[in-house]
C-alpha cells in the first residue's frame, strides 16, 4: 500500500481557486515544475490524500475567487479567506485550517510603531478583506483599497509601499513576519492580535462538498497531519488547534 491516492483515478480532482502570487510561506507563484509550494498548498495536498482526490489549482485574480466557486469553475477557495460575515453571506465555510493575526508593514527605517503613527498616512489593504476592516479602525489613517483589476494584488501593494505611494500595508502575520525580518526594503511596524480564523469557502448550493471537505479537515486535525504541515511551513507561529 503506497501513500498515493488509491482511488484518485476514479475520483474527480478537487479544484481549488486561488490567486497566483508570491506570498511565502503561505504560497508561491505556480511553476510547471513544482506547482504551488507553501502552507496552503500543503493543506491542499493533505486534503487530497485524505479524500483520495488529486488537487487542481484554478488560478484567478483575488476578486474572482468567490465568483469562481459560485459559477462552479472551482469546488472551493483555499486562499487566505478570513471567515467574515460579509463572505459568509456569499459562501459557506469549513472549520478553520488557520488562525492568524495581522501585521503592518512599512518601509525600513520609517517612524511608524503604533496605530497613532498612522495618522495622515496612506494604509494599503485588499478591498473587502479583514485587513481593510482593520485599516478602517486606525483613526486618522487613510485606507487605500487594492485588488480591482489586479492579477497579483499582493505584489501591487508592496510596489506601492516601495515607491512611497502608500506608507504602510496591512496583511496577515504569516506573510509579514518573515518578510519584515529578511527584506532589505521593508520592516514590520507592529502586529494586532486579531485572531482571524481562515476557512475553505464552498458554494452555498453544494452542502455535500462542504461536508466532504470539512470532514476531511477535521480528520487532518485529529490525526496530527495538519500540525505537521503547519510546523513544516510556519515554524515561527504557534499552531492554533492543540486541544
Amino acid at each position: 500500500m503506497t501513500h498515493s491516492h488509491p482511488a484518485a483515478g476514479s475520483n474527480p480532482p478537487l479544484r481549488l481557486a486561488c490567486l497566483d502570487a508570491e506570498a511565502p510561506p503561505l504560497f508561491s507563484l505556480w511553476t510547471p515544475e513544482n506547482g504551488r509550494q507553501g502552507y496552503e498548498p500543503g493543506v491542499a495536498e493533505a486534503l487530497g490524500d485524505e479524500l483520495g482526490r488529486a488537487i487542481e489549482w484554478v488560478r484567478v485574480p483575488w476578486v474572482d475567487m468567490i465568483p469562481a466557486v459560485q459559477r462552479g469553475d472551482a469546488d472551493a477557495v483555499l486562499c487566505g479567506q478570513g471567515i467574515t460575515a460579509e463572505r459568509q453571506a456569499q459562501v459557506d465555510f469549513t472549520r478553520p485550517y488557520a488562525v492568524f493575526h495581522e501585521g503592518i508593514l512599512i518601509r525600513r527605517g520609517d517612524d511608524i510603531a503604533s496605530p497613532e503613527d498612522l495618522v495622515g498616512r496612506k494604509v494599503a489593504a485588499i478591498e473587502n478583506s479583514t485587513n481593510m476592516a482593520l485599516a478602517q479602525t486606525f483613526t486618522g489613517a487613510e485606507p487605500v483599497a487594492f485588488g480591482a483589476g489586479s492579477d497579483d494584488v499582493y505584489a501591487d501593494m508592496l510596489a506601492a509601499l516601495r515607491s512611497g505611494a502608500v506608507d504602510a500595508v496591512i496583511d496577515d502575520d504569516v506573510v509579514f513576519v518573515p518578510l519584515g525580518a529578511t527584506h532589505p526594503d521593508y520592516e514590520l511596524a507592529f502586529t494586532v492580535q486579531t485572531a482571524n480564523k481562515w476557512g475553505i469557502a464552498v458554494s452555498k448550493t453544494r452542502p455535500d462538498t462542504l461536508a466532504e471537505i470539512d470532514g476531511a479537515l477535521g480528520r487532518l486535525v485529529s490525526s496530527g497531519r495538519l500540525e505537521q504541515v503547519w510546523t513544516a511551513h510556519l515554524p515561527t507561529l504557534d499552531y492554533p488547534f492543540r486541544e
